[in-house]
C-alpha cells in the first residue's frame, strides 16, 4: 500500500510538473511599443530598379503585407517601420569612390552643382511605394555619410579618426540636405517621413583597414558634433514646419549608450544627450525622446546578453520619459556551431537554428532592455552571409558579391528568421502596450521558453509571443491577473522547422502548447 501511495505521489508530481503556469498582468503596462522594422540597404537599389515586377511584388508582400489568406495564414510579416538609406553619392563617383563593392555604393539626390534630382535612388523609391501600398505605418530616413560634395576628403568614408567627415562650417548645409531630401521625397512619392536619423554608428572610424578602399559609406562623429548636427537639423525642420522627428544616435554597440568605453567622447550617450547637461537635446524641437542603439557584439555569451540589457534598461530609466530602440542588427558574432550553422555570421542559413538565435535576442532586447522598437539591418541579401530576411541568388549557388550577380534578375528565398520576426512584427503593432509577465528567470529562460505579452486596448486583443529554444515541447496554463479572454481561447501562429507563421487549431488558455524549437504567437480577444 505504501508503494502504491508513493507511486501516486510521483505520478501527481510529474503531472503538475509537466504543465507550467505563467502569470500575465494585463493591468500592469510596462511600455508602449513603437513597431518593428527593416532597412532597404543596399540591395533594393538593384532589385527595385531591375527585377521583374512579379518578383518585386512577391518580395514586398513577404516584408510588408498584413493580409491573411483563405486558410487564415499570413501572407507576410507586416513590418511597421521601413528604413530608407539616404545616399551620399558614392555611386556617381564610380571607382573613384574607393568603395570596392558597387552594391554598397549609393546615389545622392544632391548634385555637384547644388541642384536636386529626385529621380535617383529609383530602386529604393520603388520599395518605398510598395511599403506604403501595403500599409506600413512609419518611415525612417537615415544616412551613413554626408554628401560627398560636403565631406572633408571628398569621399563617403573617413580619412581621419574620431572626427565627422564634413568640411569645416558645413553642418548647416548637411542639415539643409536632410530637410531638402525629406521634402523632395514627400513631394515626389507622397510619403511623409516620421523619423530622420542623421548619423550612423559614430563610434566606428569608417577608415580603410588596408590600402585606400573601404567597404561602405560611413563617418565617425563625436558627441559634440552629433549635438551640433541635431541642433542645426532641429532649427531647419522648425523653419520649414516639418513634423519629422529626429532620432539619435544609432550607437554601434549598446554599451556606448550607458558607460564610458574609451574616453573618445563618443560614449555615455544617454547622459550626454538626455541627462542634466548643457548638451541635453530634448530642449530642441522635433527631437523624439528616444535613444537608438545596435545590438552587435553584445549578444554572446548569454550572460553578457542579459547583463548588458539590464544595464541599458537601468540607465534609460534614470531619464524620465526616455525610450530605447534597438535599431539595427544582423549576426556578426561567433557563437559557435552549437548555436548557429557555421558558428558565425558567415554562410547563409534559412533554417530554424539561426531564427531561434535571433528570436532570443528580440525577446531580451524587448523584455530586458525595454526596447520599444526592434529593427533588422538589411531586408535582402545576395551574400553568403546571415545578414538578410530574404535571400537572393542565381539558383545555382548560395550567394555572391560579384558585380553582376543577380543585378537584373534572380531567385529569392524566405527564411525562418523572416517568419520568426513576423511573430512579433505582424501582431505587435505601433501603439500596443506591453504588459508584465513577472517572475521569469532571464538566464534560464534563454535556453528554454521566453514569453512576452501585449494588449491592443483599442481592438481588445491579447497577444502572447513565446520563444521555445528548448528541445522539448512545453505546456502552459495562462493566469491572467485581471481580465479574461473570450471563451478562454487563443489562436496560435507558429514558426518552426515545418511551419512559417502558420495558423493552428484554437487552444484554451489553461492548456497552451509551445512546440520545441519554435516561436508561437497566441492571439485572443480580451473581455
Amino acid at each position: 500500500m505504501r508503494k502504491v501511495y508513493l507511486s501516486l505521489l510521483v505520478l501527481m508530481s510529474s503531472l503538475s510538473y509537466g504543465q507550467r503556469t505563467i502569470t500575465i498582468s494585463t493591468d500592469n503596462v510596462v511600455q508602449t511599443m513603437d513597431g518593428f522594422g527593416g532597412s532597404d540597404a543596399w540591395r533594393t537599389q538593384f532589385v527595385g530598379k531591375n527585377w521583374p515586377e512579379e518578383k518585386k511584388n512577391a518580395i514586398a508582400d513577404l516584408l510588408f503585407s498584413k493580409e491573411i489568406d483563405s486558410q487564415g495564414n499570413p501572407k507576410g510579416i507586416g513590418l511597421s517601420i521601413w528604413r530608407f538609406n539616404l545616399g551620399a553619392g558614392s555611386t556617381e563617383q564610380g571607382k573613384t569612390s574607393k568603395i570596392y563593392d558597387e552594391w554598397r555604393r549609393s546615389e545622392c539626390f544632391l548634385n555637384a552643382d547644388g541642384t536636386y534630382d529626385f529621380s535617383k535612388q529609383e530602386g529604393q523609391r520603388w520599395f518605398l511605394q510598395a511599403a506604403k501600398k501595403r500599409g506600413v505605418e512609419k518611415f525612417l530616413i537615415f544616412t551613413n555619410s554626408p554628401p560627398v560634395y560636403m565631406t572633408h576628403n571628398g569621399l563617403s568614408f573617413s580619412s581621419r579618426k574620431n572626427k565627422l567627415n564634413l568640411k569645416d562650417g558645413a553642418i548647416p548645409q548637411f542639415a539643409d540636405f536632410l530637410v531638402q531630401s525629406i521634402q523632395g521625397l514627400e513631394k515626389k512619392e507622397g510619403i511623409k517621413f516620421d523619423y530622420v536619423s542623421p548619423l550612423n554608428e559614430p563610434q566606428w572610424e569608417w577608415m580603410p583597414k588596408s590600402g585606400d578602399t573601404n567597404s561602405q559609406e560611413g563617418t565617425p562623429a563625436t558627441n559634440q558634433e552629433i549635438y551640433e548636427v541635431t541642433k542645426a537639423l532641429s532649427e531647419k525642420l522648425k523653419i520649414k514646419k516639418i513634423n519629422t522627428e529626429i532620432v539619435i544616435v544609432e550607437a554601434a554597440q549598446i554599451n556606448y549608450l550607458y558607460e564610458n568605453v574609451n574616453d573618445e567622447n563618443r560614449d555615455n550617450q544617454i547622459d550626454y544627450f538626455f541627462g542634466k547637461t548643457k548638451t541635453n537635446i530634448s530642449k530642441f524641437s522635433n527631437v523624439k525622446n528616444v535613444i537608438l542603439g545596435h545590438s552587435y557584439f553584445t549578444t554572446w555569451p548569454i550572460d553578457k546578453q542579459v547583463l548588458s540589457r539590464k544595464l541599458i534598461a537601468a540607465k534609460v530609466k534614470q531619464q524620465p520619459g526616455l525610450k530605447y530602440w534597438q535599431s539595427e542588427y544582423c549576426i556578426l558574432e561567433n557563437p559557435g556551431e552549437a548555436e548557429i550553422p557555421g558558428g558565425s555570421g558567415g554562410g547563409r542559413d534559412l533554417g530554424m537554428q539561426t531564427a531561434l538565435f535571433v528570436a532570443r535576442l528580440i525577446h531580451n532586447d524587448i523584455a530586458v532592455a525595454n526596447a520599444a522598437s526592434w529593427q533588422w539591418w538589411t531586408s535582402m541579401t545576395r551574400a553568403d552571409y546571415k545578414d538578410g530576411l530574404i535571400y537572393l541568388d542565381d539558383g545555382k549557388s548560395t550567394g555572391s558579391t560579384a558585380p553582376d550577380y543577380v543585378r537584373n534578375d534572380g531567385e529569392f528565398h524566405d527564411s525562418k528568421l523572416l517568419w520568426a520576426l513576423g511573430n512579433y512584427s505582424l501582431f505587435v503593432r505601433p501603439g500596443m502596450l506591453r504588459i508584465e509577465v513577472p517572475n521569469q528567470d532571464e538566464a534560464a529562460a534563454a535556453n528554454d521558453v521566453m514569453i512576452t505579452a501585449y494588449k491592443d486596448a483599442q481592438n481588445k486583443k491579447l497577444i502572447i509571443v513565446a520563444v521555445n529554444c528548448g528541445k522539448e515541447a512545453q505546456q502552459y496554463k495562462v493566469d491572467l491577473s485581471k481580465g479574461t479572454v473570450k471563451n478562454n481561447e487563443v489562436t496560435p501562429y507558429t514558426t518552426s522547422e515545418s511551419s512559417n507563421l502558420k495558423r493552428g487549431t484554437i487552444q484554451k488558455t489553461d492548456n497552451l502548447e509551445i512546440p520545441a524549437r519554435s516561436v508561437v504567437t497566441f492571439v485572443g480577444e480580451l473581455q
